[in-house]
């Protein structure tokens, strides 16, 4: 009953949108939605909820904090501020000229599209499931930091894999030191962390397929002005750069 909770909250949408796709797939348009771009994010969603509460995610788990002499017991809690490591790569590269895919003001637009979809996907789940942390806390499907971290990482990737491929990557090399330092840290489980992955992933492939607000950008033709959202300490403010 739990595990087709889980496949149920997370699933739908991957039903919903291969739907949509092999209903208009009578075209070939490069710009349709391909469900090869659906395979990694489904996959991680499906592998996350069928291993939850699993005997093989308990066992990770002990590995690292049982109270026991063989126990890692090792903690690293930098986690919630390389999350914001993707966000800082793609506003750098846009102030270093790096060539993107769209506008600094459509970045930010999907960047935070993505966000907010992948946020209310996220604590929907963390509600309706209540599954409790390895830590014995609740709320721990799915990881919110996990994923954060690779939404931010996938619009980093969306914005620069034509261009340069290699810093595209960089940004889920980080994110994958945030989910596992999740699970090191005794705060997620193995399940929530591929779970949180995908879904960031996937919203993010999503918004970046069908463009929301696409034409909605009052800065397009004002190369010389530039508003980037900065995070400091927790706080969210913004930097203002104009080339006079």
């Amino acid at each position: 009953m739990h595990k087709n909770l889980l496949l149920t909250v997370y699933l739908i949408p991957l039903f919903v949108f291969g739907q949509i796709q092999s209903d208009t797939l009578v075209a070939k348009d490069k710009n349709q939605l391909k469900i090869k771009n659906l395979i990694l994010p489904g996959s991680l969603i499906l592998v996350g909820s069928v291993l939850s509460g699993s005997h093989f995610e308990k066992e990770i788990k002990r590995s690292f904090h049982d109270g026991s002499e063989n126990a890692i017991d090792f903690s690293l809690p930098i986690d919630d501020l390389i999350q914001y490591a993707p966000i800082v790569e793609l506003y750098t590269a846009d102030l270093l000229g790096v060539k993107s895919k769209n506008h600094w003001f459509d970045q930010t637009k999907y960047l935070f599209i993505a966000n907010i979809v992948t946020a209310a996907l996220t604590h929907a789940g963390k509600n309706i499931i209540n599954k409790k942390r390895p830590n014995g806390s609740l709320h721990a499907f799915p990881s919110g930091h996990t994923s954060f971290s690779f939404t931010n990482a996938s619009v980093l990737y969306e914005e620069f894999k034509d261009s340069s491929p290699t810093f595209a990557f960089s940004g889920y090399a980080i994110t994958s030191v945030v989910g596992a330092l999740r699970v090191v840290n005794n705060k997620h489980w193995v399940s929530d962390v591929l779970v949180g992955a995908g879904l960031g992933i996937l919203v993010t492939k999503l918004v970046y397929h069908f463009e929301p607000l696409k034409n909605w950008n009052p800065f397009k033709k004002k190369d010389n002005m530039m508003l980037i959202p900065t995070v400091n300490n927790n706080h969210l403010g913004f930097y203002f750069k104009l080339n006079l």
